[in-house]
């Protein structure tokens, strides 16, 4: 984002505006940190902003500081839509393509509101005025603050907005494990933490807080865990049926390929969920070294993402999603043999 970009943003903020702040479907906590801590920025200033999530998010970052203010568009579509069609501006934080919201995607194209994106995803499509997009970002909650930043307003940031951006960087980051992490994102959490982000109550609420169903359902994924040694290559299956049966919420199956990939020697690993509602297997690919998943997402099951952390989904069954991904496998055998 060059020094004009940010002119014309500065002048385009200076009044209040109507503003919507749009994450991509299914958002996870750097999706709803970023677009949050962005509300809670705005509202400072007297803008009528509202975040609008294409659906429903899981329930441990339903606490965050104004989440009552989300309205979800599957649910809302009709207020939904008015809003975006009236909408000066529409900021569209951790996604870069408009397919990514879903059933938005018509409300947003036809929208005269001025667009910006805010992301880190590679290969961003070219629908924003003004865009901020840098693939190096451990976070889109990161890139937000550097927006803050650039716009001379890292005084506006209080313990709320800290509190937001704290999660998306600590969630996209997996804890702050990731190589995306740099110096720069630890000076950042400090300051952070500074400004009155509570470390240990975040991730508290993030991620020690379970559900029997939940551990259950972990035990579940862990039993169709399975290891595909020449390829250094693991993947977990789970069924509708296993889901109901054990009361699967949104959220439940967050982090579950970590698990995969954590074995030794496993550079590739994948879990495959199967959706009879949206008729669809999820796919989240997860890797280490240099192996992108991103592209290999690309190619074979219409996603994409980071070079280590990528989805995609298929329209097959669950068995025949998970008989193409082990088809695939031996063109990448001497990358993953040799990573």
């Amino acid at each position: 984002m060059n020094t004009q970009d940010l002119l014309e943003i500065k002048t385009l903020l200076s009044s209040p505006k109507q503003i919507a702040i749009i994450p991509h479907k299914n958002p996870d906590g750097d999706a709803m940190g970023s677009t949050l801590g962005l509300l809670n920025y705005l509202l400072k200033y007297n803008h009528n902003a509202v975040v609008i999530a294409p659906n429903d998010y899981p329930d441990f970052l339903k606490w965050l500081p104004n989440e009552d203010r989300v309205l979800k568009y599957d649910a809302e579509q009709a207020d939904c839509d008015a809003f975006i069609s009236k909408a000066d501006i529409i900021f569209t934080l951790d996604f870069n393509a408009l397919h990514r919201t879903g059933n938005m995607e018509p409300a947003l194209e036809s929208s005269k509101g001025i667009k910006i994106m805010i992301d880190h995803h590679q290969q961003p499509d070219d629908y924003a005025k003004y865009m901020f997009s840098d693939v190096t970002m451990s976070s889109t909650c990161e890139m937000v603050y550097h927006f803050f930043d650039m716009l001379d307003a890292l005084d506006a940031i209080d313990a709320q907005i800290a509190t937001c951006l704290y999660v998306g960087i600590m969630t996209d980051t997996g804890s702050f494990r990731f190589r995306s992490t740099t110096s720069t994102t630890h000076r950042i959490i400090a300051n952070l933490i500074d400004k009155g982000a509570d470390n240990t109550q975040i991730h508290n609420n993030v991620y020690d807080t379970n559900s029997y169903n939940r551990l259950q359902l972990l035990g579940c994924a862990l039993s169709n865990l399975k290891v595909l040694p020449e390829y250094r290559a693991a993947y977990i299956t789970l069924s509708q049926n296993e889901l109901q049966k054990l009361d699967y919420k949104k959220g439940d199956t967050e982090g579950f390929v970590n698990y995969a990939l954590s074995l030794e020697n496993i550079v590739l690993a994948a879990i495959f969920i199967e959706d009879k509602k949206q008729g669809i297997i999820k796919i989240s690919l997860r890797s280490k070294g240099d192996f992108s998943v991103n592209e290999l997402s690309r190619q074979h099951f219409g996603g994409g993402g980071h070079t280590n952390a990528a989805g995609g989904k298929s329209e097959t069954d669950l068995q025949s999603t998970v008989d193409k991904f082990i088809s695939i496998l031996p063109q990448y055998s001497s990358t993953l043999n040799n990573e």
